[in-house]
């Protein structure tokens, strides 16, 4: 476990340059945007591959319907819009032309979760977890660092399936080591530990990561799950998680409510677990607004915060609420 954690960069930009390096050995990959090409070097994919990118401007409806038709002529399609526009403003073209009419659409959420922060609830994306997971026939995955990212956009290629993938904007830290393996529905055990565990998806991961840091110096030993692909859930390293550690946090940049805090809980009872366990994420109030930063500090997504939940659980602790006041 490094004390020190890498910086690498924003997961777009890691994102662009991997799915460029793709496209150009394979021209039937398509990028499809809705005022997006200038997002995370696309502007560089349109320059390249100019034949390869199709900009719909702000018509994330036609975006999707443009998307589904190309990947039913067997193209395979990348669609690319803010992920708070994407998710809602064209649910029922996801639901019906993508899901129910089974294309294989890479649907790629940018600026993600409170990405655009001073923007305001607007321009949050909390919603999206849940309203993906309900619909039937589409993957979620949303990755929590630069290695993950290649690996989703590599894996993705040959994805039988709808795909949602999800990303922030800002750089985050290195966290795998160069021989960890990748696969969608497959969660990574990024640290093992013995006494709590934290499951964290997306840019959370890496705060995750940095809350065990804490732990340790105080002799707990800490198991920090990234759990990159919310749906399929990797049910088997979650029990085992379970069966193996007496405490549980999730973390996510999302609502409480529908998100991985959700879908962990349930599989959990369903399956007769038994241990503590606590969702930290955004709740059903009126978004703060600010920079992402502020906005986790304000709702406890730190490593701080983490530590400090994780201790109270294996305390016996119940008393708490889901997250601080400010």
């Amino acid at each position: 476990m490094a004390d020190v954690l890498e910086t690498g960069r924003p997961n777009l930009e890691e994102f662009a340059d991997t799915l460029l390096a793709l496209a150009q050995q394979d021209p039937d990959v398509l990028v499809v945007t809705s005022d997006s090409r200038g997002s995370g070097k696309l502007i560089g994919f349109a320059e390249a591959l100019p034949n390869q990118l199709i900009e719909v401007g702000v018509a994330e409806q036609t975006l999707v319907g443009v998307a589904a038709g190309l990947a039913s002529t067997g193209k395979k399609v990348f669609a690319v819009s803010p992920a708070c526009f994407l998710t809602a403003r064209a649910l029922e073209q996801i639901k019906n032309d993508v899901a129910y009419s089974n294309h294989p659409v890479k649907l790629v959420g940018i600026s993600a979760g409170v990405s655009y922060g001073a923007l305001g609830s607007t321009h949050h994306s909390l919603h999206d977890f849940a309203a993906l997971r309900a619909i039937h026939n589409i993957d979620v995955v949303a990755p929590g660092d630069n290695f993950e990212t290649r690996e989703t956009i590599r894996a993705a290629m040959t994805h039988p399936r709808p795909l949602y993938i999800r990303f922030g904007k800002w750089e985050l830290p290195h966290l795998h080591a160069p021989a960890t393996s990748f696969e969608i529905g497959k969660a990574i055990t990024v640290v093992d530990g013995s006494d709590v565990t934290f499951v964290g998806i997306g840019e959370t991961v890496c705060v995750a990561y940095r809350a065990a840091l804490l732990l340790k110096d105080e002799r707990i030993s800490s198991r920090v799950i990234s759990m990159h692909t919310l749906k399929p859930l990797d049910l088997t390293t979650l029990l085992r998680a379970a069966r193996e550690t007496s405490a549980m946090v999730t973390v996510e940049e999302h609502s409480i409510h529908g998100g991985l805090g959700d879908a962990c809980a349930s599989v959990l009872l369903q399956h007769g677990a038994a241990l503590a366990f606590r969702i930290v994420g955004i709740p059903d109030e009126d978004t703060v607004t600010g920079h992402q930063r502020e906005v986790f500090e304000h709702y406890g997504i730190t490593a701080g915060h983490l530590a400090g939940a994780a201790k109270e659980l294996l305390s016996g602790d119940a008393s708490h609420e889901v997250h601080p006041r400010h």
